[in-house]
């Protein structure tokens, strides 16, 4: 696999970060982002921790493409972990 477009800004490449999803155009990782959102970072500081490279648009195709890889775990028969306690 050379380099698989996720989305428009979400791509994913042998060559940079081992095939991880990242930003386009950078090395961010999309989990890193999603963790933000997820300890309940501001959006705002979200992009300037990144430097602008990613926007809030980017934010929210990273939360949809998560959404669509959860989907699709889930109707493979795969059973979704449990919250933590």
């Amino acid at each position: 696999m050379a380099r698989r477009e996720l989305g428009q800004y979400i791509v994913a490449d042998d060559e940079i970060c081992h095939g991880k999803p990242t930003f386009a155009g950078t090395r961010i990782m999309v989990w890193q982002v999603l963790e933000m959102v997820a300890e309940g970072m501001d959006w705002n500081q979200i992009t300037w921790e990144c430097h602008g490279s990613v926007t809030k648009e980017a934010i929210v195709e990273a939360i949809l493409v998560a959404g669509k890889a959860l989907g699709e775990y889930t109707r493979l028969g795969v059973p979704a972990a449990s919250p933590a306690a």
